[in-house]
This record gives structure tokens, C-alpha cells and sequence, in this order.
């Protein structure tokens, strides 16, 4: 070993690393915070939801006993995810265990009115069994919801990695501090952002690419209200953007498609931008004029 490099030998040449770069390496990997992979956090939660939605290709249990025994099972698997996470030892962590499965039933009561919401909202979708299966906003709120509670009962940490995972695979990113009242409806919802400290209402119907954000500001404002409230029977068509805090979008409002939003919005409002596009038939361009002269 020269000094100041390691040399590693392979069949064909002799690299040389540089000494100081691997003891970085070794240093920052000696203070890593233990934690499960990704992939079993979020096997977790995908389990869960295959019980509460068999169409999501759950297994068919033959009696309530044999779904206790599951969910007994499910209890058991997250508390030992957060034994297993160094961000949690300070938790108490049975009591959130076991206040996540009491609430359990609130989850799936507004995931089912999610269901509602998404199959009379979309011409598109045949049922709700396709709703549930198929569409990738269902599948963004159900980890957003179950993530969200856990926020609630004060559960460091995984409550991110399941919504990251959820975007991972939808291109939603909900952050699961986000208020979102029932029936819920992303329409395809690619792109679709909803900071931590916004406040969604019943009723509510979001596209693709909106985003309900936060003006620039400092990390001292972490802890203040820096994301819009939307509240009930509002739709925000794709492209629109929704800053502030302070932004208060009425009920029964429509937000049209690529509208920037920085100030609040009366109830019953229709806010849009008034299209400058024109469309000129074949026969009056000005070029085919010149041919025919």
C-alpha cells in the first residue's frame, strides 16, 4: 500500500483509492441510525392494504377469526419495524402500535369514501373494483392515510418513507402531515404535491400537477402554517399552482388549469386565465391567401 492510497487488485488493473475517502465512508457508515429497509416498511403497509382491500389482490380469509389473527399479525410486524428503528427508541412505541389499529377503522372508512369519490368523478373508471386495483391516486391515498395517522400518534421517520415510497411509484407526493378530509379524488395525479401543512375539505377533486405549496421561507418557519386550505367541494385543475399559508380556497370554488394562486379565494369563485389561443381555419391563413392571389 502506497501512502495515502489503497490499492484494490482486480484481473485486469490496479485501481487506487484514495485512503482518506474510505475512512470518510467508514466513519459516516459507524454513525448510521439503524432502520429497515425501505421494502419492508413498505411491504408492510401494502400487506395491510391487501386486508383491508381484497381487490387489491389480498388473500380471501374464511372467517373474522382468521382476519384477526392477520391483523394481530400486522400489529406485531409494526411494532417490531419501530423496535427496529433507532429515530423511534424515544417513542412509546406500544401505545402507537395499538392506537394505530384502533384507528384503523376511521382509515378504512375514508379510503372506502375515497373509492366513491374517485369512481363518480372519472367517467373513465368501470367500477370500484378498478378503482381500487388499478388507479395510482387510490393507491397514493391509501399509503398517505395510513402514513398520516401514524404522523398523528407521533411516529418519526416511517410515516415519510411510506409516502416517498407511494410517490415512488405514482408520482404523487403527498406529505403525510397534510390535512385531507374524505372523498378524495386525484384524477390520474401525476406530478400532483401537497405540502405538510395543508388543509384539504370533504369533497375535494385535484389533477395532475397541481401544486399546493409554500412560498420560499426560511427553516425557522418549520413549525408555522405554510401550505395552503382548500376547503369542501373544490376542484383545482392540472398545472395550477397554490402558495402560502395564508391561501384560503373557498368552497365550491374552480381553479382552472395552470392558474398561479397567491392570495385567497372567496367561496363560489371560478379563477382562471383567459385563454389568448386562436384558431385560424385553413382557408383564411394568410399564406394560402398569397398562394390563391
Amino acid at each position: 500500500m502506497t501512502a495515502g492510497r489503497l490499492i484494490l487488485l482486480s484481473k485486469k488493473k490496479k485501481v487506487m483509492i484514495d485512503q482518506g475517502f474510505v475512512e470518510a465512508l467508514y466513519k459516516r457508515q459507524s454513525c448510521y441510525e439503524a432502520v429497515p429497509g425501505n421494502d419492508k416498511i413498505a411491504g408492510w403497509a401494502e400487506e395491510l392494504i391487501g386486508l383491508l382491500f381484497p381487490e387489491k389482490g389480498g388473500n380471501i380469509f374464511p372467517d373474522p377469526q382468521a382476519i384477526l389473527a392477520r391483523l394481530q399479525a400486522s400489529q406485531a410486524t409494526l411494532t417490531e419495524l419501530m423496535t427496529k428503528t433507532k429515530a423511534c427508541s424515544t417513542c412509546d412505541i406500544p401505545r402507537i402500535s395499538s392506537d394505530f389499529f384502533k384507528g384503523l377503522p376511521e382509515i378504512y372508512a375514508l379510503l372506502n369514501s375515497d373509492v366513491e369519490a374517485i369512481e363518480e368523478g372519472d367517467p373513465a373508471a368501470r367500477s370500484s373494483f378498478e378503482v381500487i386495483r388499478a388507479y395510482p391516486g387510490f393507491f397514493a391515498i391509501c399509503f398517505y392515510r395510513i402514513a398520516h395517522l401514524l404522523h398523528q400518534l407521533g411516529m418519526p421517520l416511517i410515516p415519510r418513507i411510506l409516502t416517498e415510497y407511494a410517490h415512488s411509484k405514482t408520482g404523487i407526493d403527498i406529505h403525510p402531515g397534510a390535512i385531507i378530509g374524505g372523498y378524495f379524488c386525484v384524477d390520474h395525479g401525476t406530478g400532483l404535491v401537497i405540502g405538510e401543512t395543508t388543509e384539504i375539505g370533504k369533497h375535494v377533486k385535484l389533477y395532475q400537477g397541481v401544486t399546493l405549496g409554500a412560498l420560499s421561507v426560511e427553516k425557522s418557519f418549520a413549525n408555522t402554517k405554510r401550505h395552503p386550505t382548500v376547503e369542501d367541494h373544490v376542484i383545482i385543475y392540472s398545472g395550477a399552482t397554490i402558495l402560502g399559508g395564508e391561501t384560503i380556497i373557498g368552497s365550491r370554488t374552480t381553479i382552472g388549469g395552470n392558474v398561479w394562486l397567491t392570495r385567497s379565494v372567496p367561496a363560489g369563485s371560478k379563477v382562471y386565465y383567459k385563454s389568448a389561443a386562436q384558431v385560424i381555419p385553413p382557408q383564411l391563413r394568410k399564406e394560402n391567401l398569397e398562394l390563391e392571389g
